[in-house]
């Protein structure tokens, strides 16, 4: 009867996906054509953002079983369709795939991306760059390969570990030399080569400029969406992440906002949607609008526990809400957040931005746990020092060691504040520098301290990080002891949702004559 009624609503013109609610309770029995029709009705299911009822059809049609020729691509279509909500069995699908005949060209290309991808997100990184070199390996020079490579860069791009080599960035940069932007590989490997950039600290505008030849007036080029599969959305964010870290703000959360918006659009779940909140809420915290960014990051961390504890997507929800609510002041907050959700080592294989090690050192600094904090941020040194990760933004650890380290090593904490500000100069941007400067400010008294306060006020005023100007405002008002000073930084610490500054700045003024 279910059978009968799948022909009927077929008939009527409804569409696979309607009639595949009756054909899911059809017995199994060799039937070639059901196995097509359960194809069609998940690839409907999928253009609407249902992955689940997509996931249920192809394994319905499993069951069936396909035909011996067709086996491997229904295995594929069904890796596609779980990769949003379970990287495991997504894992499972496209090595069966894989391992037998009849994927092929593109296809099979596509294949071993999205298992690579699969394996990032399921936290196993290094397998993913041996899947994407292994198949890289038996192609001849063309577009497939200069895909894959530009995939093996992307995921060695964001691994944590320390077996970085500065040859490959060499490499890379040997590679984006010869791209215009002409396709989507050269965009590729341009965002790439402006990532490699921005996380060693080099010249912002240059990170600023390969960032911007990857886009096509302005915008994402076709087939280079948020929705779209041949890259997926590392690619993307790390673009963003760019101008992100690079002072340019305005164009970072146009781009969060676009994936946000085109996943809730698609009705898209899991792990995109996960990531998209988060990096919305990135864009709100460096902006200094921290109460929006506390509601996106929860919200990320909601689904992300959906996906799965552990897994890369949920490290970054769960370091950029702890680096946010210390931001806010509310530091036992954040600590219940790290306790609740395993913010602690052993840390992703991907790396995780900001700095996981250096916002875990700032909380247990926070919370008085001095010896902890101080050797969290001396790990953090070594790991940024190994992966040749020298931008003072994303990876603060040298500020925040030399203000833990100011009274008892004030030789090694001067030192530091030395090198935070060489490299932020090195990068350029008002952020980078005005930051430094309030470092180095935090290392004297008297005079000097009020004259270098005074000169990071005038960098960050002209950064569009709020919270950082207001923080900088009221250390000058508190070292000139100034009134005045001092009302400016509360007023912004109070638009900034800063609760923590903002009793630090009324302290203040209760203190001043």
């Amino acid at each position: 009867m279910h059978g009968v009624a799948a022909q009927v609503v077929a008939d009527s013109g409804l569409g696979a996906a309607a009639a595949s609610r009756h054909l899911l309770e059809v017995h199994p029995d060799d039937d070639a054509e059901l196995v097509q029709q359960m194809r069609e009705a998940a690839r409907e299911h999928l253009a609407v953002g249902a992955p689940d009822a997509a996931r249920r059809c192809l394994e319905r049609a499993l069951l069936e079983p396909p035909e011996r020729h067709i086996h491997a691509r229904v295995l594929y279509e069904l890796g596609c369709a779980t990769l949003l909500t379970s990287p495991a069995t997504t894992i499972e699908y496209l090595q069966a795939a894989l391992a037998m005949p009849g994927l092929d060209g593109d296809v099979r290309v596509d294949a071993v991306y999205r298992l690579s991808q699969a394996l990032l997100h399921n936290d196993q990184l290094e397998e993913a760059v041996r899947t994407v070199d292994a198949e890289a390996a038996r192609l001849g020079p063309g577009p497939a390969r200069m895909r894959l490579q530009a995939v093996h860069y992307m995921w060695e791009g964001i691994h944590a570990g320390e077996g970085h080599s500065p040859a490959r960035s060499r490499e890379l940069a040997t590679l984006a030399a010869t791209c215009t932007g002409r396709d989507n590989s050269e965009r590729a490997l341009l965002i790439l080569r402006g990532f490699d950039a921005m996380t060693r600290g080099e010249n912002a505008e240059e990170v600023v400029e390969f960032c911007d030849h990857a886009l096509v007036n302005g915008r994402l080029a076709p087939g280079l969406g948020w929705t779209d599969t041949e890259w997926g959305i590392e690619l993307l964010l790390m673009l963003a992440n760019c101008y992100a870290y690079a002072d340019r703000l305005d164009r970072a959360e146009s781009l969060y906002t676009e994936a946000l918006h085109a996943y809730e659009t698609a009705g898209w779940s899991g792990g995109h949607l996960s990531l998209a909140h988060a990096y919305v809420g990135l864009g709100h915290r460096r902006r200094g609008r921290l109460r929006e960014a506390e509601t996106s990051l929860r919200e990320s961390l909601r689904i992300a526990e959906r996906v799965g504890r552990g897994l890369p997507l949920y490290w970054t929800a769960t370091c950029n809400l702890v680096d946010t609510l210390l931001a806010r002041g509310h530091v036992d907050e954040a600590w219940e957040i790290a306790e609740r959700y395993g913010f602690a080592p052993p840390y992703p294989s991907t790396i995780v931005l900001p700095d996981c090690r250096t916002v875990r050192g700032r909380l247990l600094l926070a919370t008085g746990r001095r010896e902890d904090g101080v050797n969290e941020l001396e790990a953090a040194e070594k790991a940024a020092m190994a992966r040749g990760h020298h931008n003072t933004v994303l990876a603060p650890w040298a500020g925040e060691l030399a203000r833990a380290l100011a009274d008892e090593d004030p030789r090694r904490a001067a030192e530091l504040a030395v090198a935070v500000r060489r490299q932020a100069e090195r990068f350029g941007t008002d952020t980078a520098i005005g930051e430094a400067v309030r470092v180095a400010a935090a290392l004297e008294t008297g005079p000097r301290a009020v004259a270098l306060y005074a000169q990071a006020v005038a960098y960050l005023e002209a950064s569009p990080c709020a919270y950082e100007h207001a923080a900088a405002r009221v250390e000058h008002g508190v070292a000139a002891r100034s009134a005045t000073e001092v009302r400016k930084g509360l007023t912004l610490a109070r638009s900034c949702g800063a609760d923590g500054l903002v009793a630090r700045a009324r302290q203040t003024l209760e203190e001043l004559p």
